[in-house]
């Protein structure tokens, strides 16, 4: 989280439905945890989907990655660590840490890009009005 502008922070428990025939957390939830940190982010921040499809925008994910470190389990609890990488350009960047809550041992690290299309699908070269309001409001570039 060296480079992010804000942090928000979530806990999520591991669902049953979320493990493989191991017992452990299936790779592909990952992206789900992510998703859940991007949302606990946006309603910390007001940065949150709906208020971005009222501006007239969507922001789908075109980039991710992630480094699997320790395997989870069903039932145990993870806070899903999400930081707010500052960029000029017409995306938004965050970076994820998941950590287990009993311990606080990194699990998982990650990342995400997202970019900005109109409601028609047409890809957004400048970062939208609405955007460069909030950044401001948050101090961020």
């Amino acid at each position: 989280m060296d480079k992010a502008a804000l942090v928000s922070r979530t806990n999520v428990r591991i669902r049953f439905s979320e493990t493989d025939a191991m017992g452990i957390v299936w790779h592909g939830n990952y992206a789900r945890f992510f998703e859940d940190g991007r949302e606990a982010f946006g309603h910390e921040f007001g940065l949150d989907y709906m208020s971005v499809r009222n501006e007239g925008y969507t922001i789908p994910v075109v980039e991710m990655t992630c480094s699997y470190r320790k395997s989870l389990t069903f039932g145990e609890e993870i806070t899903v660590v999400t930081g707010l990488v500052p960029c000029e350009a017409a995306k938004i960047q965050f970076e994820y840490a998941i950590y287990r809550a009993s311990d606080n041992e990194l699990m998982a690290s990650g990342s995400t890009v997202q970019v900005f299309l109109d409601l028609e699908g047409q890809l957004q070269l400048v970062c939208p009005g609405f955007y460069q309001q909030w950044k401001r409001k948050w101090n961020i570039i």
